[in-house]
């Protein structure tokens, strides 16, 4: 009943404030959504303890008590990477594939190393000795770009299709392959019996993305071939269903990368079992379905990111360690994207402006946040610094080039040589 209670007031405050929004604000659905959820975090820091304490109490202890990273990454992401890849065109993705897997692999890691070398850096600067470890662990968190933000956003930016393909691939890549970095780096930080070889990292790097892409080709190829023998779309909406939320309790069972699962039984599904599988009624009604469950978890997820402002000890207290951090993560996603496209990626043609845009497109959200908050309470004020900075960090990216990376894409675009135009459009 507790969980009931705590998503109705979910539901009933994303539906009013989605409205405020469209009635007036009239930015981006889920950017409106959290601004207004924000605000309104801000106003009852300021005021409802001396107006309201009885009822801002027991928000606090609503929001305290919604488990925001076993529900993302346990239950919506898993939602959210199925309904994005299942309306992704998977000849768009082989047309850029090497890009694609190279800026959701290579330039993962190689951002995350960037950016713990210059957080190890500056924060003696600002009197704050944090381990090399934990450095390294906020660059594995926040080096991901968020499939969720950016497919929310991209949809509404205008950005051109060949870029937007491969940021929109990259996401989806990328956040598995992030979240398995993280398990590792953590699992390093917090395990002394651990035995951080070459041999044991690989071998536990493997077992997660390998798994899950092997589960969620299983997954999407037997669901395909189990609804061409019927023509049913409501039967068909049912597998796809029992196919995100049974594939997750397997994965979890044999450790393997449930959000790669879904990204490849999406694919799968909404390609090859569109195709072969599907009426074009079942397709419709399926997309529809989609749609809507995409629309109304990121509804609730923006919501929850504007309100875990609540949940910081003292935003004010890392304020400028934030802001460098957003320098720097800026700079790791530039070097990132650049350092591939003149070297692994030389034979590719890329304009100026297609990688500039690829840069601030790449954009943060929930999965950074659900990612520090799953940190163990042990690691002391290691834990709070580091949330305190990653949410700093995901609030402009998110607001800042959320709202402006339509703009950028066509400020720089035009700017490019003629020659290169062609790649860039």
């Amino acid at each position: 009943m507790e969980l009931y209670y705590t998503f109705s007031v979910l539901i009933v405050l994303a539906s009013f404030f989605a409205y405020l929004n469209l009635r007036f604000l009239k930015l981006p659905g889920t950017i409106g959504i959290m601004i207004i959820a924000m605000l309104v975090s801000v106003a009852i820091r300021l005021v409802g303890d001396q107006y309201f304490p009885e009822t801002t109490q027991e928000f606090f202890q609503l929001i305290r008590e919604f488990d925001f990273t076993e529900i993302l990454m346990g239950a919506m992401l898993n939602f959210l990477l199925f309904a994005g890849a299942l309306h992704i065109n998977i000849s768009d993705l082989r047309e850029h594939k090497w890009p694609i897997l190279t800026y959701a692999s290579v330039s993962v890691v190689l951002s995350a190393f960037i950016i713990a070398g210059l957080f190890y850096t500056v924060a003696p600067m600002l009197s704050l000795e944090i381990p090399f470890i934990y450095c390294l662990l906020f660059g594995t968190l926040i080096s991901p770009t968020d499939p969720i933000v950016v497919l929310g956003i991209l949809k509404e930016a205008k950005v051109p299709k060949m870029i937007e393909t491969k940021i929109t691939g990259e996401s989806l890549f990328n956040d598995g392959v992030a979240v398995v970095m993280f398990a590792v780096v953590l699992k390093m930080a917090t395990d002394t019996s651990f035995d951080a070889t070459f041999a044991s990292v690989s071998k536990l790097f493997l077992l997660e993305a390998g798994g899950g892409i092997l589960l969620g080709a299983l997954l999407g190829f037997t669901a395909s071939n189990v609804m061409k023998k019927i023509n049913d779309y409501k039967v068909s909406v049912l597998i796809t269903l029992s196919i995100v939320m049974g594939g997750f309790l397997i994965a979890k069972e044999l450790h393997f990368s449930s959000p790669l699962a879904m990204v490849i039984a999406g694919l799968i599904i909404g390609n090859y079992g569109k195709k072969v599988a599907m009426s074009e009624t079942t397709r419709d009604y399926l997309s529809k379905f989609w749609e809507l469950i995409d629309e109304i978890l990121n509804a609730i997820l923006f919501l929850f990111i504007g309100f875990e402002l609540l949940m910081l000890p003292d935003l004010q207290e890392q304020l400028l360690l934030g802001v460098i951090a957003i320098f720097i993560c800026l700079l790791a996603r530039t070097l990132a994207i650049f350092i591939p496209a003149s070297t692994i990626l030389r034979k590719n043609t890329y304009s100026k402006g297609s990688l500039t845009t690829m840069v601030w497109g790449g954009i943060r959200g929930g999965v950074s946040i659900a990612l520090v908050m799953s940190i163990p309470n042990s690691v002391g004020d290691i834990k709070d610094i580091l949330l305190e900075v990653t949410y700093i960090v995901v609030l402009f990216s998110i607001v800042v080039q959320g709202l402006t990376v339509g703009k950028v894409a066509k400020k720089v675009l035009k700017n490019d040589k003629p020659a290169n135009i062609k790649e860039a459009a």
